[in-house]
């Protein structure tokens, strides 16, 4: 189980991702592709993303990163070089220009349970010759490109999501509460140590020894946050957004009925879209980067057409989207049994 250890100072040094990372999500969702894990969850995506793969003809290609990234456990550092920071490219340029030093040293550990030479599924990648680099490029470009990309506005609005709550509590409550945030992850904060523990396949003590730590969510990750293996690197934790079951059927439908921002406006449609979970003002304001006011009056029109339900807690006013918000943002409204309801709904949110 690692323990992140945290030093003198090192809360106010605590950063979050602005959101996702490309490179951790394509190769946690390699991992996802290959061990079957959350297949509730998951299951629907990798049907699609297989059959997707299939038809573009890669799985030459994907067998080759999967060499790279097996199902579980250990995989290259220097294939996540970013901390949410880094378009596609900017990353895959990183990965190109590791050392070849740093290449060898990492394949080595990748395979060192095999307690034997490098095999060559891999070995094509450690000498680093600028062919070999542009090839391993082009695979990730190919491979995010058809499991990652189609999904990056669910991903992004799931992201966005967690920075709002993240970004919330830091308001409230400075870093302390920044870092109480992440209670339900699984694993804790030992207040009495200092220092958040989770489960993960070996024990690990991560000492940040002044450095900054900054926490990047991650739509494919599971079960447990991630860190880089190597601590001379920058310190990372990449942790679960945890995605709620049916999301890519709702995805789909919702792809399938693009009409909900001509019945209601683009503006709030983004707004019911964003309340998947329940969300204060300012939340919400910060997930869609709008002015308090404005997330306040849209919120408030939504919840007068009933699409919206707001409830206070302690001094906290929470909105969440309600059963007709979600009938209406997956496109089941129209010509179905309560479409009289969102009808008269759609009228007053032409005002």
């Amino acid at each position: 189980m690692p323990q992140v250890e945290f030093d003198q100072g090192a809360l106010a040094r605590l950063r979050v991702a602005r959101g996702s990372d490309t490179l951790w999500e394509t190769v946690l969702s390699l991992q996802l592709l290959q061990n079957g894990e959350e297949s509730l969850t998951y299951g629907p995506w990798r049907r699609e993303v297989r059959d997707a793969l299939h038809r573009a003809g890669l799985a030459d290609d994907v067998r080759a990163l999967m060499s790279l990234c097996p199902p579980t456990g250990y995989f290259p550092d220097f294939l996540t070089p970013g901390l949410g920071d880094l378009g596609l490219e900017d990353a895959v340029d990183r990965v190109l220009s590791t050392p070849r030093r740093r290449l060898a040293a990492e394949l080595d550990r990748l395979c060192a349970p095999l307690r034997g030479p490098v095999p060559s599924s891999v070995r094509w990648v450690a000498t680093g010759e600028p062919a070999a680099l542009r090839r391993l490029g082009d695979m990730l470009r190919r491979y995010h490109a058809l499991a990652v990309a189609p999904y990056l506005s669910v991903i992004r609005a799931r992201a966005g999501q967690d920075r709002a709550r993240r970004a919330e509590a830091a308001l409230a409550g400075g870093a302390e509460a920044l870092l109480a945030s992440y209670a339900e992850l699984p694993g804790r904060r030992r207040p009495d140590r200092a220092r958040l523990a989770t489960p993960y396949p070996e024990s690990r003590l991560l000492r940040l020894g002044g450095r900054p730590l900054t926490l990047v969510p991650a739509f494919f990750c599971v079960r447990a946050p991630l860190a880089l293996v190597d601590e001379s690197l920058p310190h990372v934790l990449v942790h679960p957004l945890g995605p709620e079951p049916g999301w890519l059927p709702r995805f789909r439908a919702g792809a399938a009925a693009p009409s909900v921002a001509q019945l209601i406006g683009t503006s709030r449609a983004r707004v019911l879209a964003a309340l998947e979970a329940p969300l204060t003002t300012t939340a919400l304001a910060t997930a869609l980067r709008l002015a308090p006011s404005t997330a306040s009056r849209h919120a408030a029109v939504l919840r007068e057409a009933g699409l919206v339900a707001t409830r206070r807690e302690g001094n906290r006013v929470l909105h969440r989207r309600t059963g007709l918000g979600s009938t209406l943002l997956e496109g089941q409204q129209v010509g179905t049994p309560g479409s009289q309801a969102s009808a008269t709904s759609m009228k007053m949110l032409e005002t």
